[in-house]
């Protein structure tokens, strides 16, 4: 078969095996680049470089457009965003008289971008929205990242010397919904007595944040749409990142020093890699919002992190400050006003004592207004939410760091076939929606889990709610699950996200080694929406879906035998193993067999009595099979074999934990050997039990 193109990129499938064993791979290889009709060279080369997919917003293309203008002498009028009330809000008018007018008509000189992108202020406006400056401001630090949501932007700008090059024609990327998206606008903002009503720039000749909001509000309905969103939000769609908030108050990270060095290591690493991070003080009371505190910072308040460093100090410096490690990190204010007062900032005795020499070598420098140093302990002492959007649109090395996946919530009157089953308080239906495995190859690392649901705002106009509460759940599952969950009977309920009518919500934890299962679902039963799923981890996860209920019939397993039987085994711990002198150090880990199939445990170190918390799942064709737990000692040569135990598990055999001894190779009737298991087995004749 000829491989297909999917997205810019060649389907190619490869089959391996024969019969049952038959196994269909499906890798992918890039798509010579197509150049688009009326596409210039410079600009097919942007577009190239976003990778395979581009998605073309109310499919304008910008260079079409622009010679089209160019060609006919006229500036460009966007017919899909016009400038009038309904591209400002849904059903409301806003007071006073609004004025749609080209940067030209309200100063002198305009451009897209003065000097330096992060050099000057963002006020909000009128009715501007507050999480929009603070996105903003964060873009500006990252130029890896404001490059690609303004591409070739020098392409853009104005030239006074050639005026007649300027159509009045803008573009801007967003990520949305899993796949970068391109609007073009106009230039036409809308003002009131010659002010812009929206964001805008202390450069009173930079348009680049109101150019860049209006395609915003363009892509998300009207600038009404804006409204709710979280600066979290808006850096996601402005970036690809994956967001992450960290509450510093419930991490204790003044109390626990190991967790807050921790936390500085997470966090040098994720800026270092071109990821984004601000930071905010919450304000008890909407009269509290804004209030400067006494160390000069404002509540309610979104600060933008601009640098973070870790310093060896020199001889003289160890004296002065009785340290010989500094842990810095760099705040930026977008509003320029309102810094940090405390140690460390311009007037503190600390900076004080640094000679411009000192500064530099340090890298202890300030380029923008607004900007201030402080030492780490005051950072976790002062703010209360920290926003971590992590730069996951790169291999790092070649090796994905996210996995991600579209989904979708249905419905069906086939309860097998039904996909929204609702939350876990829906125990009947619950299991009924979407399910998802990965896999954490090592104990210990950190997993970023992120739902995020199809934003229904543009869709307000016909009356429909702009969320739903979503959330999800995170089960540990049997080693080697290949099939989805029925019911939950032995597997551990490993942690839960938050239900809540936001856009996303997420779940960050340390997981121990193992096989997870991951169900997002709506609060209520029964309802439809796409959703996105992505998991972010430092080591592979490999994400999949799990669609199938039980074993596929084939003419191969027909003929050697279809299952019968399902069981489940959890083996809790060990106790008492055999240990032949009193200095010998036991590693211990398991086998559990059944037939031809074998899963192993992670070894545990140097114990006689370990906590394996072990599941495994076994569809056998007769209860004929024994199920059979080996354990075994790890040893640098050669493992030794310490007992096992032989078990029918027959569906009508009790469900109860149980404890046996461990007895040498042979059967139930062999001899017994020191040391004992406790398990919990499970069988079923219904292969949609479990």
């Amino acid at each position: 078969m000829s491989p297909r193109r999917v997205c810019g990129w060649r389907v190619h499938k490869l089959y391996i095996g024969a019969g049952e064993g038959v196994i269909a791979q499906a890798f992918l290889t890039p798509c010579e680049p197509v150049q688009q009709e009326g596409t210039s060279a410079l600009a097919q080369e942007q577009l190239n470089t976003m990778g395979p997919t581009l998605n073309l917003f109310k499919n304008q293309k910008y260079q079409e457009l622009k010679q089209e203008c160019l060609r006919d002498s006229r500036l460009f009028c966007d017919p899909t965003f016009l400038p009038e009330n309904e591209s400002l809000f849904y059903n409301r008018l806003l007071p006073g008289k609004v004025v749609w007018k080209r940067p030209q008509d309200i100063c002198d000189d305009p451009r897209l971008i003065v000097g330096n992108i992060s050099n000057h202020q963002l006020i909000q406006g009128r009715l501007g929205h507050k999480p929009m400056v603070s996105a903003f401001s964060c873009l500006a630090v990252q130029e890896a990242h404001w490059t690609k949501t303004i591409p070739n932007h020098k392409e853009q700008e104005w030239d006074p010397r050639k005026p007649e090059k300027y159509a009045g024609i803008f573009r801007f990327r967003f990520w949305h919904f899993g796949e970068w998206t391109e609007v073009v606008i106009d230039d036409l903002l809308p003002t009131i007595n010659g002010d812009l009503v929206f964001s805008f720039s202390t450069s009173m000749n930079e348009f680049w944040n109101a150019l860049l909001e209006k395609a915003y509000a363009k892509l998300l309905g009207c600038y009404e749409a804006l409204d709710g969103l979280t600066v979290t939000d808006i850096i996601v769609d402005f970036t690809g990142t994956l967001a992450e908030t960290v509450d510093m108050q419930k991490g204790r990270y003044t109390e626990l020093v190991e967790e807050k060095y921790k936390l500085f290591g997470e966090l040098f690493k994720t800026f270092t890699k071109g990821g984004l991070i601000c930071c905010s003080i919450e304000s008890p009371s909407q009269e509290e919002q804004e209030v400067e505190t006494d160390w000069g910072l404002l509540k309610g308040h979104t600060y933008t992190m601009t640098d973070i460093r870790k310093l060896r100090l020199g001889e003289r410096l160890v004296e002065v400050f009785s340290t010989e490690k500094l842990y810095m990190v760099r705040l930026r204010n977008p509003l320029g006003r309102q810094e940090w007062s405390g140690p460390w900032s311009e007037i503190s005795e600390e900076w004080q004592q640094l000679t411009a020499g000192d500064r530099k070598n340090l890298g202890l420098v300030m380029s923008d207004d607004g900007e201030f140093w402080m030492s780490l302990e005051d950072f976790c002492r002062n703010f209360h939410k920290l926003y971590v959007c992590r730069n996951v649109n790169n291999p790092i090395f070649g090796r994905k760091e996210m996995e991600s996946v579209l989904g979708c919530w249905t419905v069906d009157d086939d309860p097998l076939m039904n996909r929204s089953g609702g939350c876990y308080n829906n125990r009947d239906t619950f299991l009924q929606n979407p399910q998802y495995i990965f896999t954490v190859p090592e104990d210990g690392h950190k997993v970023i889990m992120s739902l995020q649901q199809k934003d229904l705002r543009t869709y307000r106009r016909m009356g429909r709610p702009d969320n739903y509460i979503v959330g999800f759940e995170l089960f540990k599952v049997e080693i080697n699950r290949k099939f989805r969950l029925h019911h939950l009977y032995i597997q551990e309920r490993a942690g839960t996200s938050t239900y809540i009518d936001t856009r996303t919500v997420f779940l960050s934890k340390y997981l121990k080694k193992g096989n997870y299962v991951l169900v997002p679902t709506m609060f209520q039963h029964g309802r439809t929406s796409e959703f996105l799923l992505r998991i972010f981890s430092e080591v592979p996860v490999q994400l999949r879906e799990l669609t199938l209920d039980m074993p596929k019939m084939s003419c191969w397993n027909l003929a050697r035998g279809y299952p019968k039987v399902v069981t489940q085994i959890t083996v809790h711990s060990a106790e008492g193993l055999e240990k032949k002198y009193a200095n010998e150090t036991v590693n211990p880990y398991l086998i559990i067999k059944c037939g031809k199939e074998e899963v192993r445990s992670p070894v545990q170190k140097n114990t006689v009595h370990p906590i394996f918390d072990t599941q495994a799942i076994f569809y056998r064709r007769t209860t004929d099979i024994p199920i059979i737990v080996q354990v075994w000692n790890k040893r640098k040569f050669r493992d030794q074999f310490l007992g096992q135990v032989t078990l029918d598990a027959d569906p009508s055999d009790c469900r109860d934990l149980k404890s046996l001894y461990l007895r040498k190779k042979g059967g139930p009737a062999a001899k017994v050997k020191q040391g004992h298991i406790s398990f919990k087995v499970i069988s079923s004749d219904d292969l949609t039990e479990l």
